[in-house]
């Protein structure tokens, strides 16, 4: 895919300079000891504990974190398309599941991760239930919305050539979705970082949630800046390859 330059430049350009002045000005405000740098470290000071840890951050953490958001997003894509196709299929379902759905989302992940850690020990699939809660619901919503969005005069239209339901599921429904649901995938996936930080947080072994737990209470303020820093550059890799998937899919739907 050829990337023109010159309208990435028009359509990031100023966001790139404002991260560089940013950064340049948080740097010179920690050199010059307005703030301690066990309470905010320079951005110099981050990107040398990234290279000191680099082994431990890249070797051990980055992947379990990764394997942790990868498999709770695969399930919660899984999961939620087939709730969000269920409840559009049938009424009776969408009235008994998407109460909890929604209620399944008021409920503080803190509160619930101990649980979790009860009924599934230190494993990672107490990492992963953790991200499966936070990440499913976007998922799920997207289908349901996308799937009830499709064009009626369309719908009506496949109808009156005899199409059946399941003709007019796939050839209007879903195609019909696929903005609204790939857009929740965006979502979802970033959720699934946040998710998996999580459940490392509050009890793991490894994962960048958990380095950075354990660099906190060292008072190793930037080598918890690096594992942060780490978690956002999975996030944003993340959701441009679904962006970028989205293109794909869309371009290839509405050709």
């Amino acid at each position: 895919m050829k990337v023109n330059w010159k309208k990435w430049m028009e359509d990031y350009g100023l966001f790139l300079l404002a991260v560089l002045v940013l950064i340049s000005g948080w740097e010179w405000v920690v050199r010059r000891g307005s703030i301690p740098p066990f309470i905010l470290p320079a951005p110099s000071a981050i990107w040398q504990s990234l290279l000191d840890n680099r082994d431990l951050l890249l070797q051990q953490h980055l992947p379990a974190t990764l394997k942790e958001v990868v498999i709770g997003f695969a399930l919660s894509v899984i999961g939620g398309v087939l709730l969000g196709a269920g409840m559009h299929f049938f009424r009776v379902l969408e009235k008994i599941l998407y109460p909890f759905i929604v209620i399944s989302q008021t409920v503080p992940l803190i509160a619930i991760s101990p649980i979790f850690i009860m009924w599934f020990g230190y494993s990672i699939w107490s990492k992963i239930a953790v991200t499966i809660l936070t990440a499913f619901f976007p998922v799920v919503v997207s289908t349901y919305d996308g799937l009830r969005s499709g064009g009626e005069e369309y719908r009506e239209l496949l109808l009156t050539m005899g199409a059946n339901r399941w003709d007019i599921f796939k050839q209007l429904q879903i195609p019909m979705a696929m903005p609204a649901f790939l857009s929740g995938l965006k979502m979802s996936v970033v959720y699934c970082v946040v998710g998996a930080t999580i459940g490392e947080w509050l009890g793991a072994s490894e994962g960048l949630g958990y380095f950075s737990r354990r660099m906190s209470g060292n008072m190793q303020a930037d080598a918890v800046f690096a594992a942060v820093f780490l978690l956002s550059l999975l996030g944003i890799v993340l959701f441009l390859f679904i962006a970028v998937l989205e293109k794909l899919l869309l371009k290839k739907n509405f050709q």
